[in-house]
């Protein structure tokens, strides 16, 4: 690759919020709004590999370039969707405490995320998740850890710390997939196996699946670390 090659694609605009968007064809039987919210029942149902703009069309019932009026790739479409999930705007109320606060965004992508389980493997790709739902409960959680006490290097370390337990909770939640035979035999295997694996053998790791407790503590995990954080700034 040359350097103009390189330079073009470091320039590049991906993200369908971050491009202009050019004017719709008129046609009342087919809305971007419409579009996306059958691409979401059709994600629900056959998950990101079962989405393409051909069998989009089919369940809209129109031919597939007239999608084009609207998006231009199946990219934008999973853009759109994402952020169609996280569209039940967050209360913006502060309830006065920092912690309170924030375990009610985390609480509410979590719910998002499982309820549409196509989506919780979305943000790690390669393109952001800047649409303006998610984006409002991302400024609730920001300005709620600035109210806090974080400033400088701490906010967005915060921030991520945060974002990354609720998607990272949520896509192992979904991608998980494990039958009771495996559970026994592995469980077993590693009960045999108890010398080397003493730990994983005595505490049935194979069995742990609480994920709503195990989510909770470890938020509680880290809410406690920030808050232990914001007392060492106040003490310092």
């Amino acid at each position: 690759m040359n350097g103009s090659d390189q330079q073009h694609k470091t320039d590049a605009v991906h993200s369908i919020w971050l491009r202009p968007r050019r004017a719709a064809k008129q046609d009342p039987a087919l809305t971007l709004a419409g579009i996306v919210d059958t691409a979401v029942d059709l994600l629900d149902e056959e998950g990101i590999e079962g989405l393409t703009m051909r069998r989009l069309a089919d369940r809209l019932d129109v031919r597939a370039p007239s999608l084009y009026w609207h998006v231009d790739t199946k990219d934008d479409v999973i853009d759109l969707a994402v952020d169609t999930i996280f569209g039940d705007p967050p209360d913006t109320t502060r309830t006065g405490d920092w912690r309170t606060d924030i375990v009610a965004v985390l609480s509410g992508w979590r719910t998002a995320l499982l309820r549409h389980p196509w989506a919780a493997a979305v943000p790690a790709r390669r393109r952001p998740t800047i649409g303006p739902n998610f984006l409002t409960g991302m400024e609730l959680l920001q300005s709620t850890l600035l109210h806090a006490g974080f400033r400088g290097p701490d906010l967005p370390a915060a921030t991520w710390a945060l974002y990354n337990h609720v998607m990272g909770s949520a896509a192992s939640q979904t991608a998980l997939r494990i039958t009771d035979a495996e559970r026994r035999i592995g469980q077993q295997k590693l009960h045999a196996e108890r010398d080397r694996y003493p730990t994983l053998a005595t505490n049935g790791y194979l069995y742990d699946d609480d994920w709503d407790g195990s989510f909770t503590r470890g938020l509680d995990y880290l809410l406690d670390g920030l808050a232990a954080r914001i007392e060492h700034h106040l003490s310092a």
